[in-house]
């Protein structure tokens, strides 16, 4: 896995967090490791964005590269036209992870937002750079109520075009889980048609980066490069 694109159901729901733990357990094994952001929205010029925070967390040996910056907190294809910037196409995209795969390891393609935000005026979206890619997905979700329609929606997106999904991630598990985000834990892998890969615990990224390293791995099934457990954990928590 060369290439891998990160998205999710939604926004704010741990996306840079799940890739900067995917970057750190893929440290931990040795890989060097890049991350894309295609389209950074809604942080000023000098201020440090999505990349930034992927190496900070993960450490030495990551790579981030924005290809895009947008001042306002919108999606892509709005923050660029109401900024009077180029928008970000998929091909910009594909080209600028693989140059980055013939110099690493593993590169991440963190999206923004859901997987079919509009890049552009054309309607392109993050879909259309990983089937370009030929990558597969990685869908960061929510742990509550709602997340299986949006992993059921998410998923079948995927599938009608060609794209292959490898797997989901919770974002933001909560210190006292409740009746609801509990059951997600079994219930998501058939709602989203792929297998659930790791659970990622709520506050993850403000730990020091040092602690967030050795415990990234702990949290990341071994598709991942992790340790962890998903059918122990659902039970666990059943």
């Amino acid at each position: 896995m060369a290439v891998l694109v990160v998205s999710g159901t939604g926004t704010e729901i741990g996306k840079t967090v799940v890739t900067a733990a995917v970057a750190a357990a893929a440290r931990a094994a040795g890989r060097s490791v890049a991350v894309l952001k295609p389209a950074q929205t809604g942080v000023a010029p000098g201020e440090p964005g999505d990349a930034d925070e992927v190496v900070r967390l993960a450490g030495d040996g990551v790579t981030g590269r924005e290809l895009a910056r947008f001042p306002e907190p919108l999606a892509p294809e709005t923050a660029a036209r109401r900024a009077g910037m180029a928008p970000v196409r998929p091909a910009a995209v594909a080209a600028a992870a693989e140059e980055l795969a013939a110099g690493h390891d593993l590169v991440l393609v963190e999206g923004a937002g859901g997987l079919l935000v509009r890049y552009d005026g054309e309607g392109a979206t993050l879909a259309d750079a990983a089937r370009l890619l030929g990558a597969p997905v990685l869908v960061v979700a929510a742990a509550g109520l709602g997340t299986l329609n949006l992993a059921a929606l998410t998923g079948e997106a995927l599938r009608a075009r060609g794209i292959a999904q490898a797997g989901v991630v919770v974002g933001s598990w909560p210190q006292a889980p409740g009746l609801a985000e509990r059951c997600n834990l079994a219930d998501l892998p058939a709602s989203a048609g792929a297998p659930l890969l790791g659970v990622v615990p709520q506050g993850a990224g403000a730990l020091a980066p040092a602690a967030f390293r050795a415990a990234a791995p702990t949290w990341l099934a071994p598709a991942l490069g992790g340790d962890w457990d998903a059918a122990a954990f659902t039970r666990a928590h059943a």
